[in-house]
This record gives C-alpha cells, structure tokens and sequence, in this order.
C-alpha cells in the first residue's frame, strides 16, 4: 500500500514513516522544513521506497499529484507547540485550517482515505475528567491567542467529518495526547525535551506555574502503532479516537524524574505563565484521556511507561546536539 504523510520530517510523521517502510508499505512525504528537519529521516533515505518531496501543501498541484499516487493520506503537517502558536498565531490559524482544507479537497476528488491528526487541546479547559470524544468543549475567550489552537484542530475536526457525511470521503480522526520520544525538539515548548535538554546542560529545569498541573504522556511508537491499526480498521472511518495514555504526573514531578535520571546538578526553577508566554496565559489542570473507544476498536494499549519514555529522550539527547 501507498501512504501520504504530510509533515513527513516532523517528529511524529518520521516516526510513522520508518514504521510503515518496516511494514513493508510504499511511502511519500511531504514538507516544508518549517518545524520538521530532514535528519529525522536521514536513516531512511537509503530505503527504495520512501519518497521525500520538500515543499508546501499549499502547492496543490503538487500535492493533488502526490494524493493520486497514494492510496491512503495521513495528515501530520500542522503548526505545533505552545511556544510557536503564542508566538505566531496567524501562521497556526492559517496552516491547520487552509492546510487541513486542501488536503481534504483533493484527497476527496479521488475518495482517498485521510487520517487526521488532531490534539488534545480540542477539549479546551474541560474539567471533566477522563476527557471523551463526545465530551463538550470549554474553550476560553478569543482575546487569549492561546485558544486559537484549539479552535484550529476543532475545526479541522468538523471539516473531516462534514467531507464523510456530505461527499462521502472516508476520514479518521485522532487527538493526540502528549506525544513523547526521540526527535521531538524542545523549542516549540515541549516540556519533556526542554527539560532533558536543560539538565543534561547544567541549566535551571523551568517548570511554568506551581507545577501542580498534570498531563499524560504516550512514547511516539505507541502512538503510530495505534495510528497504523486504526486506518486499517474499516469501522473507524467517520470517527474520533483519543490516542495517548492514561498515566498521569504533575510536571513538578516529572521535572524531578528527569533530574533524577539524568543525574543533574541543575536547580528546578518556577516561571509564571505571564513570564513564559505572554499575559493571562490560561493552561488546563488536568488533561487526561478516555482510552475505552480505542482500546475497544484496536485492543490499543500504551507499553511503554514515564521512566521508560524519560529513558529514551535522555538516551538520544546525550547522542545528538540539539
């Protein structure tokens, strides 16, 4: 089988690259280097069917004509990170709805299957805890750029689903929670990369807030295992799936478990919100997921835990100069 990636150098996309040219698929990606990197598939060059195309999806010939080669499209390149959609609200806006909206377009002249990866982030400041796919959004108001995110992905959502239900073109839809492991950078605001970095240097480890906050982190290979089994699976299509685990720690703890395992003299630093991103800067408590649709449909269950996820970050951190 033929699949698309786009944002195909990005951390996740090069992940589900090398993972279906293990399969034996035939593989084409696609991306503008704008937060993905082409050593994230430098392994995989030599491999006779991996196909790279550096360019943007807004050329649409050229990606109309990578749509037609391929039987399948899954859909990564989106702007990431807290950091980049603070700092860049346009830029977030218009790449994951316009981007989101020519994939779909053209993937549907051809009636191609399109995952769509969505986020986390859809459930906005829900306190509903586990977070559902049905669950409602509670999002906050449109004077706090760091909403505009969420907003994106929810109507990346909405676009998916309306293509299934009006033009009949098969779509997928997962929200990631918190992918970890080797390749991601930090400097989009990816704490569990920042961190590592900053103890393997001496540097202060910032946690932003009290620390109090929690999150649950899935290791990448759990994650594109998961997004593998789900396009394959015929009843998913027209469908949401939380993809992540269920596993939670507060980001003081997790700050201390770096520390820890790294060894690191650094001290552990407290850093408001307003100081790290910008004033009125709203973050969640909680975020965790309601795993019982996916485990459901694919028997999905993350293998691998917080120490290990830590283990392989610092692991390749301490092998490559970020």
């Amino acid at each position: 089988m033929k699949y698309l990636i786009t944002g195909g150098t990005g951390f996740v996309g090069s992940h589900l690259a090398e993972a279906l040219l293990a399969q034996n698929g035939e593989v084409y990606l696609i991306d503008d280097l704008s937060t993905g990197s082409i050593k994230n598939i430098e392994h995989l060059k030599t491999n006779p069917k991996l196909h790279y195309t550096i360019n943007s999806i807004f050329n649409e010939p050229l990606l109309a004509e990578l749509v037609d080669q391929c039987d399948l499209v899954l859909h990564l390149a989106a702007a990431v990170g807290v950091r980049l959609i603070v700092e860049s609200p346009v830029r977030t806006i218009e790449t994951n709805i316009s981007g989101t909206e020519i994939v779909l377009k053209h993937a549907s002249k051809k009636q191609k299957k399109v995952f769509i990866a969505s986020s986390s982030e859809v459930y906005g400041k829900s306190t509903k805890i586990p977070f559902s796919e049905d669950d409602d959004m509670v999002l906050g108001p449109t004077s706090k750029g760091r909403w505009s995110y969420a907003c994106s992905k929810a109507i990346d959502e909405f676009l998916a689903l309306a293509y299934w239900r009006e033009k009949k073109t098969p779509t997928v839809i997962g929200r990631l929670f918190n992918t970890v492991g080797p390749r991601q950078t930090g400097r989009y605001g990816m704490v569990i990369p920042r961190f590592v970095k900053q103890a393997l240097t001496g540097e202060p480890i910032t946690v932003y807030g009290n620390g109090q906050q929690s999150r649950c982190f899935a290791h990448v290979s759990d994650i594109v295992e998961a997004i593998i089994k789900i396009i394959h699976y015929d009843q998913a299509v027209g469908e949401v799936f939380n993809i992540g685990s269920n596993q939670e720690i507060t980001i003081e703890e997790l700050a201390r478990k770096v520390k820890e395992k790294t060894g690191s003299k650094s001290v552990i630093k407290y850093i408001p919100y307003e100081e790290a991103y910008e004033s009125g800067f709203e973050d969640m408590l909680r975020r965790v997921p309601d795993l019982t649709k996916i485990t459901k449909a694919i028997n999905y269950r993350p293998t691998k835990n917080i120490d290990q996820i830590l283990e392989s970050v610092i692991d390749y951190f301490k092998k490559n100069d970020e």
